[in-house]
């Protein structure tokens, strides 16, 4: 029997095969070398690759990211390691105005990975906890992908790696040792822009990704107990989305939940109610219901933390009421 991996090991593990796959993968970013990363994605990665594919920067994403840019479009292709994704605001014009634009603008592909540890859970508080992906799912020329699970968590960052666009890959601290999974020997990959059914239901869906996908599981659980069947589409891609997977759903159970962590005002959730109302209004048997995070800033202290984030018994007392619609 294989060992389990955790969610971390996973995305370690796709790192080391892909630079060994491929000699033009290489990593950049703050304490990735001889400390091994913040979380200790790249441990001995520098002692294996040596110091041209383990790049220790200063601390200066603007920079981190243009030489990022400037090193895909010469045909490498760079993985750069934002310390905490919150981070990324400070090579946020690098991002959204020179990476996501150079191919539109001069047909040169950016094969280019930022990827990060997002999200909150860890009383992390308001600069190491936030979920940025609204910032970068209404920029085109950019990929958004958050996994949820260890599988996805490697195969979605070999997807990545090997795009030709630039990628932002959202890794959730806190599933990082709190989910194993046994995974395959084999070179697989999980597709960008395609969802996956985590649960099958007949009663409400429950569209989510990240660490949200775990809590509407346990939710959907505890439904169970109560003989509503909830199905959890697991979107996986944010930019793209997989619009088919929504519509499919939808015509199958009439009503759904979206969640996701990130703050509620402008959230995907709001993109993706309004895709499901312009398309599938004849399926609904209720009105689209949306759960995110309070809009305020992520609080330091555990216990405002839990009030502010959505959670299992949230999920469950909402799917509850829209069952009752």
């Amino acid at each position: 029997m294989a060992e389990q991996i955790t969610y971390l090991e996973a995305i370690s593990q796709a790192l080391r095969e892909e630079m060994i796959r491929d000699e033009r993968v290489f990593i950049l970013g703050e304490d990735v070398g001889r400390f091994g990363g913040a979380f200790k994605v790249t441990k001995g990665f520098l002692e294996e690759f040596g110091e041209e594919r383990i790049l220790d920067t200063p601390l200066a994403e603007s920079a981190i990211v243009g030489v990022g840019i400037g090193a895909a479009l010469v045909g490498m292709r760079p993985v750069v390691e934002m310390q905490f994704i919150d981070f990324i605001s400070n090579g946020f014009n690098q991002v959204v105005n020179v990476a996501a634009k150079y191919h539109y603008r001069m047909g040169t592909p950016v094969p280019m990975v930022i990827r990060g540890p997002s999200g909150g859970g860890v009383s992390g508080g308001p600069f190491h906890s936030q979920n940025p992906e609204a910032w970068f799912c209404c920029t085109p020329g950019l990929k958004v992908v958050a996994p949820a699970t260890v599988r996805d968590a490697k195969g979605l960052l070999r997807a990545a790696i090997r795009d030709h666009n630039p990628v932002i890959y959202l890794e959730h601290k806190y599933l990082y040792r709190r989910v194993k999974e046994e995974l395959p020997d084999d070179d697989f990959v999980t597709p960008i822009g395609v969802a996956e059914r985590r649960r099958e239901g007949e009663d409400i869906s429950v569209i989510t990704y990240g660490s949200m996908v775990w809590e509407a599981i346990s939710a959907a659980k505890e439904l169970e107990k109560d003989g509503i069947g909830v199905e959890i589409l697991d979107l996986r891609s944010l930019l793209p989305y997989d619009k088919e997977a929504i519509l499919e759903t939808i015509r199958k159970t009439g009503k759904v939940l979206i969640v996701h962590e990130a703050t509620l005002s402008y959230g995907p959730a709001a993109e993706i109610a309004a895709f499901i109302s312009e398309n599938a209004f004849e399926y609904l048997d209720a009105p689209v219901r949306r759960l995110a995070s309070l809009d305020a800033p992520v609080p330091y202290s555990i216990p405002l933390e839990k009030y502010f984030m959505p959670n299992s018994e949230k999920i469950a007392d909402t799917l509850r009421n829209l069952a009752g619609y």
